[in-house]
């Protein structure tokens, strides 16, 4: 079969870290070498965050955000509203920030934190 779209409802939920990460690299690669559309279902922030270039998020059976990761998930409050959340490191630049640390709060994964926190705090990290 070569489909056109494939649709995947919480493809990994049940499954550890490790399995999870297979899954999701196999995903990953049929959607990079066959030009595959993948519409992935997952109330796993973290998960969609790292995987897809899209967002829609549906609450009541209506489209509610739609947009990249960086345009849906600076809407905190909403996403808290219906349920959902935001990746953990959105969560923890956005603390930062209402701490007085002057950082953006539209990060979305662990390597955009690092590469700003890096630069906010002057280049300095300790191991």
């Amino acid at each position: 079969m070569k489909p056109q779209v494939l649709i995947l409802d919480e493809p990994t939920a049940g499954l550890d870290p490790r399995g999870r990460d297979e899954i999701f690299g196999q995903i990953k690669s049929l959607h990079q070498k066959n030009g595959l559309t993948i519409i992935l279902v997952s109330h796993s922030m973290e998960d969609i965050a790292r995987l897809v270039d899209r967002i829609i998020v549906m609450n009541k059976g209506g489209i509610e955000l739609t947009g990249t990761p960086r345009e849906v998930f600076i809407h905190a409050d909403r996403l808290k509203e219906m349920g959902l959340g935001v990746p953990q490191i959105t969560g923890l630049m956005k603390a930062l920030k209402e701490k007085g640390l002057d950082v953006p709060v539209d990060i979305y994964t662990i390597a955009q934190a690092k590469e700003v926190l890096i630069k906010v705090l002057g280049g300095k990290h300790h191991a």
